[in-house]
């Protein structure tokens, strides 16, 4: 759908100011949504806040300036090229283009990661992932005896949020990111430079292929695809037309990528280093049986802030 072509409505392109291109886009955007039918109030209520969000965010950046300032001064008039980029940005957006590819970055674990359609887009939830590992560094530092920086390893790291927001947290620590989509590593080497993590360095390989051998790690940390085949239909537009499939999808049960992690993982561990992966929704009982047979010790699942299974993770047996 073209933003210049709605009837009977100012258009984003012909607003001239930012109370009224708002307005426009967010009209825009609610007529590209698909339909659905019977919508409570509140689910009307909350798309409708998500289309302002998004038509906010998207204007700010069109203005390269903030949120906030759109509030301070809403009848303020938009140049022409102003007027132009957000009209750019909202007809990307209702093709389903998502927010942070059009913004070119997307908020991690209080950083901004630059991604765009070559990585997934870090997601919140993964955020766990990262505070189950920096608890594992701190407890694995408090009691071990070698002064020796702590070696993690981040399996999948897409975008590098994961293995860079580790290498930021503990300066110390030496973090290596795998990946085995080239195009994604460059990405997250540009993150690594961006956000000054010289600790996080990156290799192209399969999973554990892309590791020596004998090497052995304090930590290893997984966000591997996990979305099963099935489930391809019930995906939003804005995930399954732009993000990458290689990223998403990980066989008929979701479990392909877990089955492998899990039984590779004890050689690349040092004894007592623990294992976590992130899960989907529904995965914690099938991956935490897997760590219990093959002998992963204190075997934990932590929650996310809606109460599910985000995270389960063991320790290699001594």
């Amino acid at each position: 759908m073209s933003t210049s072509l709605l009837a009977g409505t100012t258009t984003v392109a012909e607003a001239r100011t930012v109370a009224e291109a708002l307005r426009a886009a967010v009209e825009a955007l609610r007529r590209a949504a698909p339909a659905v039918a019977n919508l409570s109030p509140e689910k009307e209520s909350e798309l409708a806040n998500e289309w302002r969000f998004d038509a906010e965010l998207l204007l700010a950046h069109a203005l390269q300036n903030t949120r906030i300032s759109l509030f301070m001064d809403p009848k303020r008039v938009l140049s022409e090229d102003e007027a132009q980029r957000f009209s750019s940005l909202i007809e990307r957006r209702v093709r389903f283009e998502p927010v942070a590819y059009l913004l070119g970055e997307r908020e991690f674990y209080g950083r901004p990661f630059a991604v765009d359609p070559r990585v997934l887009i870090p997601r919140p939830d993964t955020e766990v992932l990262v505070e189950v590992g920096l608890a594992a560094l701190a407890k694995r530092s408090r009691e071990a005896s070698t002064t020796e920086a702590p070696r993690v390893l981040d399996l999948c790291t897409g975008s590098g949020a994961v293995a860079i927001s580790i290498a930021k947290e503990v300066p110390r620590s030496e973090v290596l990111g795998t990946d085995v989509s080239e195009p994604a590593l460059e990405v997250a080497r540009e993150n690594a430079r961006l956000l000054d993590a010289s600790n996080a360095i990156f290799a192209l390989g399969d999973l554990f292929h892309a590791v020596d051998a004998a090497s052995q790690f304090d930590l290893i940390l997984a966000n591997p695809p996990y979305i099963r085949n099935d489930e391809r239909p019930t995906l939003s537009q804005d995930i399954l037309a732009h993000e990458p499939h290689v990223a998403l999808f990980g066989g008929d049960e979701g479990l392909e990528f877990y089955r492998r992690i899990v039984d590779e993982a004890p050689a690349f561990l040092a004894p007592g280093a623990m294992l976590a992966v992130e899960v989907g929704h529904e995965q914690g009982d099938a991956v935490a049986e897997l760590f219990v047979k093959r002998g992963f010790r204190e075997v934990t699942r932590t929650k996310d802030l809606q109460k599910i299974d985000r995270v389960i993770s063991g320790i290699r047996r001594e």
